[in-house]
């Protein structure tokens, strides 16, 4: 049996009148996200920061936009297939339930349980594809193929774009000054409709791309004057872990877009980290890159930026981890190797010395062998957590000062 194709030609450009009747189509669908100043991060970051906040939307991300505007389309009864780590999986499956059809996820195997058992509840049957995305969406394919089902593309297609567009009608009406767009990209469905919807009502929103430096495939492919797919993958911010652009989205972007900066892994979780203390926001990695791009000096300017939250799927224990290393990143976790000398009252008088700086120590490990240890001396790794960088800088220097040798770990 051959596969069913998606209503529109894949390869077609989608236009503005098709998001219009995107955002008709999702009336009593979506839920309203209104863009909103966030004050404490404006203040911390010492710029305008307007957030988007998709990370409420329903499904936890933007993808019910694009899933139900390409769903809704379907003949009645079509079942549907798709494949996903996470937030497109939920967007799929949510709208086959609300269009009365069948729908069958593939996900990798190393998936998110929390991930997992929420595209189930939505009602979609859930598979693994193999150990990464590329093998579910072969696999998808070769379900679709098997059994009539018709693919539905995560980014690659007008009626997807269509639907992710309707954010940036929706930024256009909600932000009244001029300001920066910034777009999380993946696949760049998001980027592609939200520049397009920008383009035709609000040329003083110019809108930015934001990809984890691990996964810039959009910008590799910018540079190069073609589409250029990565051999390989490495961020924690697995909703925009794509190893290429798709042809459609990469002639939007290069049409629509102003430009596309990288983030490093230690500024999106300094960003995580930021919206859940000052926003009081759970924000996956993918979520973050944009807040991420204006906490290291990215983007050009330093009139308003409006920040597109794109998504707040993040496993409770990744969430554990990447705040940890926010905290690093900011320096309010200081990691220090203390050596002195191996005599009574040394180890008081590092903890006493500890005290009088307000530290509160995390952790202590203490040895009295180990590469560099004379004969006469210990060691101690301190873990203590600290106010800023600036804290960090006089603590080492406080404890030189009391003749204690201590280097960063």
């Amino acid at each position: 049996m051959t596969m069913t194709s998606l209503p529109g030609n894949p390869h077609d450009v989608v236009n503005f009148d098709d998001v219009v009747t995107a955002r008709a189509r999702l009336v009593g669908v979506i839920r309203p996200t209104p863009s909103r100043l966030a004050d404490a991060i404006s203040r911390a970051v010492g710029r305008a920061v307007i957030l988007k906040p998709e990370h409420i939307q329903r499904t936890g991300s933007f993808k019910i936009r694009g899933a139900y505007n390409c769903i809704s389309q379907l003949p009645p009864g079509a079942a549907v297939v798709a494949a996903s780590a996470g937030n497109h999986a939920q967007g799929v499956a949510l709208a086959s339930r609300l269009t009365h059809r069948s729908a069958t996820i593939f996900m990798p195997d190393n998936a998110s349980l929390p991930k997992m058992q929420a595209t189930q509840d939505y009602g979609a049957t859930v598979l693994f594809g193999g150990p990464t995305l590329d093998d579910c969406l072969d696999a998808a394919r070769n379900l679709a193929a098997d059994t009539g089902a018709i693919f539905v593309p995560p980014f690659d297609h007008p009626h997807v774009i269509a639907g992710q567009g309707t954010v940036g009608l929706e930024i256009a009406d909600e932000v009244r000054e001029p300001a920066v767009v910034l777009v999380p990209i993946g696949g760049g469905g998001l980027i592609s409709g939200t520049a397009l919807a920008l383009a035709a009502v609000r040329q003083d929103l110019p809108v930015v791309g934001i990809e984890a430096e691990g996964a810039a495939s959009m910008r590799r492919s910018l540079d190069l004057g073609t589409l250029t797919r990565l051999p390989s993958v490495a961020t924690m911010a697995d909703g925009i872990a794509l190893k290429a652009p798709s042809e459609l989205t990469l002639a939007l972007t290069r049409r629509y877009v102003t430009d596309v900066v990288t983030v490093t892994e230690e500024e999106i979780s300094q960003a995580v980290l930021l919206l859940l203390e000052r926003a009081k926001a759970v924000v996956e990695p993918s979520g973050a890159v944009g807040l991420a791009a204006v906490m290291a000096g990215k983007v050009a300017g330093n009139g308003p930026v409006v920040v597109v939250v794109s998504g707040g799927n993040v496993d409770p224990l990744l969430l554990t981890h990447i705040v940890q290393h926010g905290l690093s990143a900011a320096g309010r976790y200081l990691r220090l190797r203390v050596v002195f000398a191996d005599r009574p009252g040394s180890l008081a008088a590092l903890t006493a010395e500890v005290a009088r700086l307000g530290l509160n120590v995390l952790d202590v490990d203490h040895h009295r062998t180990g590469a560099g240890l004379g004969i006469d001396q210990v060691e101690v790794e301190l873990t203590v957590e600290t106010r800023n960088p600036g804290h960090s800088a006089e603590v080492q220097e406080a404890l030189a000062a009391q003749g204690f040798t201590a280097t960063l770990r």
